[in-house]
């Protein structure tokens, strides 16, 4: 018979459901079997018979049937039938503890109700003082190696010193022994050594499954104080006591073991974060570089041909303006025209070319010279400096940004223009990567013109089309020189604002308030790591419902001025210490703006993420074990979730032990 049954096991409440959620995250069907082939559970249509073994303490007691993955869900059977054999057997250890104990239950029911060391010694010697007439008595416990007793309660004067040599004197002897004596003449036993005062004694080894963890000892200053019965009734009071104390001492190694593993906990899931949003920051910078590089590309191709347009332009015009100064000077010297030429200068409308003309080169002219300008924002923004810091005109990366976002300004029939209103401060040059500053702009400002976008705020009805009645929407930029040691940027819009606790989760990677589709919510993350991480900077955020949203950004001139709150510690040191600020510590400061933490992940809400990706995979792509590689790659470039993220977080989620997993 099996020393623990499978089928109770697999009766337990939500395991059921455990595994049929499991068998759809590894996408493979499982058949549990007991040790005999007796089909217990079977989920999805199997198509493997590959068999993983569920064993404990070394015997195999079911089976697991199914593809590679399931290996994982024979591995968690298996730990779950361990521990209902350590269950059992710590049953059957305290059945047979409380049975030996039914002497004393009230001290018992006293012992166990304790779990410090030094208050369950000190009750033992006083219920034994009670018991048996003692002019001494006392509790040592052995010391890690062994090579000490210390006394952890006593009454009256037993030893002259708080620790004693456990391999020395009477007492040291029996301890170590590992039996119990009466010596009713201790002044006469060649073993004395520490025992002075008393006359007569009783110690018996503190003993728990045949481990010595110290031992009690009672005196009197009577030779021959003591009988048999005294030696019975203390090693009686010495099993209860060992039990109760090996319980304490296991009491207070499980809360050192729980607080390291808490620790350790802390610092896995720390890795966990850093991993994830160093994934996460891959994935964004992946694109913005693919990004940057196009925009390069398609500036650089358009810069030659704009170039000789802008430079054959201005000749071009002064061409037409001497060929139409000859026209009019020789309709001076003949002011009548042939018959002929009269017919076709009617046809050609004369006066109107001479009229229009010059207005049609003017138009060209504005037209090249705003190509030129929407060339020069591309090559600002696209900047190929990341991998170094550059002095660059942080205005310019602003102008380029908005250059980027202008068409997305304008009025349209749903809302009027989106105003911008600058004030810039007069800025020194700034050490920083600009390429991913123009990023962190990107984002601030797309979310600013989504949130005017889509809840405008309006003076009369909230539906009606009347872009006179709109408020006009507006986004103010201002910057300033604070000290000529930081640049700070602040952007605000007049918006529908958002609630604190939407505020104190917008750097958290993959959370939006935008509908399916329309975002990814990495660009607040992202800007979080960008401006703290990178720019030892400060990213805060003010915001209330119907007032609008303002961030504020503030980077040092040069880079090694230090961060403004975490001074001079390192960047890691500083995420690890905003990154253990519970939510409820976010406060604001004296202008109403909440500064940015380091994201914190959400394993579930990622899983569920990625799980959604999975669907729609599936939804454009029913036949999916035939999509090609590419397909799949294509897919995963449209969403920003790596599917070794996916696999590695369905492994630490399934597995006790993650391990990597292969496609």
């Amino acid at each position: 018979m099996s020393i623990v049954s499978l089928r109770k096991i697999l009766s337990k409440k939500d395991l059921s459901s455990l595994l049929q959620n499991l068998a759809s995250q590894i996408n493979s069907a499982i058949e549990i079997e007991l040790i005999d082939g007796t089909q217990l559970i079977s989920i999805g249509e199997q198509t493997s018979k590959n068999r993983y073994p569920i064993e404990v303490s070394g015997e195999k007691i079911g089976w697991v049937v199914g593809e590679e993955q399931t290996n994982t869900v024979a591995t968690l059977l298996s730990l779950l039938a361990k521990q209902e054999v350590e269950k059992k057997e710590l049953a059957k250890e305290l059945l047979e503890r409380y049975q030996e104990i039914d002497l004393f239950q009230d001290i018992s029911t006293q012992l166990t109700t304790s779990l410090d060391t030094r208050q369950i010694a000190q009750l033992v010697l006083q219920e034994m003082s009670q018991l048996i007439e003692s002019s001494a008595g006392v509790l040592m416990l052995l010391s890690p190696d062994a090579t000490t007793l210390e006394i952890i309660a006593d009454f009256g004067k037993f030893f002259d010193h708080s620790q004693i040599a456990s391999a020395k004197g009477i007492i040291g002897s029996i301890v170590q022994s590992g039996r119990a004596e009466l010596v009713n003449d201790v002044q006469a036993d060649p073993r004395l050594w520490g025992e002075k005062n008393v006359d007569a004694l009783i110690c018996v080894p503190l003993q728990a499954k045949e481990r010595i963890l110290g031992a009690i000892a009672i005196g009197s200053n009577k030779i021959d104080a003591y009988k048999a019965e005294h030696l019975k009734l203390v090693s009686i009071f010495a099993s209860q006591t060992a039990v109760a104390i090996e319980k304490a001492v296991l009491y207070e190694q499980s809360i050192q073991a729980t607080a390291q593993a808490k620790a350790q906990t802390e610092r896995l899931q720390q890795a966990l974060q850093d991993l994830q949003l160093a994934q996460t920051q891959l994935i964004q910078s992946e694109k913005m570089s693919s990004l940057g590089q196009l925009i390069a590309g398609v500036a650089h191709e358009i810069n030659n041909p704009v170039n000789f347009i802008c430079g054959n332009l201005r000749c071009v015009s002064e061409y037409a303006q001497d060929l139409l100064h000859l026209l009019l000077e020789y309709q001076k010297c003949f002011p009548v025209a042939p018959p002929e030429l009269e017919s076709e200068l009617d046809n050609i409308d004369l006066e109107f070319i001479i009229e229009d003309l010059p207005k049609l080169l003017d138009s060209m002219k504005l037209g090249s010279d705003r190509i030129v300008e929407i060339v020069k924002s591309l090559k600002n923004f696209s900047r190929h400096d990341e991998a170094q810091m550059t002095a660059v005109n942080i205005h310019d990366g602003i102008d380029g940004t908005l250059m980027i976002l202008r068409h997305r300004l304008k009025a349209t029939t749903n809302h009027p223009e989106i105003a911008i209103i600058k004030d810039y401060a007069k800025l020194p040059l700034i050490e920083c990567y600009p390429g991913q500053l123009n990023q962190v702009f990107m984002n601030i400002l797309a979310n600013a013109i989504d949130a005017l976008e889509e809840s405008l705020v309006l003076k009369e009805s909230p539906l009606t089309n009347d872009i006179e009645k709109m408020t006009c929407p507006t986004i103010t930029i201002r910057t300033q020189n604070l000290d000529n040691q930081w640049v700070i940027i602040r952007i605000a819009d007049n918006g529908p604002g958002m609630p604190e606790e939407i505020v104190q989760r917008i750097y958290d990677p993959f959370f939006t308030t935008k509908e399916i589709g329309k975002g990814t919510g990495l660009g607040m993350a992202i800007s979080h790591q960008i401006i703290v991480d990178r720019h030892r900077g400060l990213l805060k955020c003010r915001s209330q419902p119907g007032q609008g949203t303002e961030f504020w950004i503030q980077i040092p001139v040069n880079f090694a001025v230090e961060n403004p709150e975490v001074g001079e510690d390192s960047q890691s040191s500083a995420a690890a210490a905003i990154a253990s600020i519970p939510p409820s510590a976010y406060t604001s400061d004296a202008e109403g703006f909440i500064s940015s933490t380091t994201p914190i992940f959400n394993p579930t809400e990622l899983l569920i993420r990625h799980s959604q990706l999975i669907r729609r995979l599936s939804q454009q792509n029913p036949d999916i074990d035939t999509t090609s590689p590419n397909e799949i790659y294509q897919m995963f470039q449209r969403h920003p979730i790596l599917l070794k993220l996916y696999t590695t977080l369905l492994s630490w989620f399934c597995c006790p032990n993650p391990t990597q997993i292969h496609h």
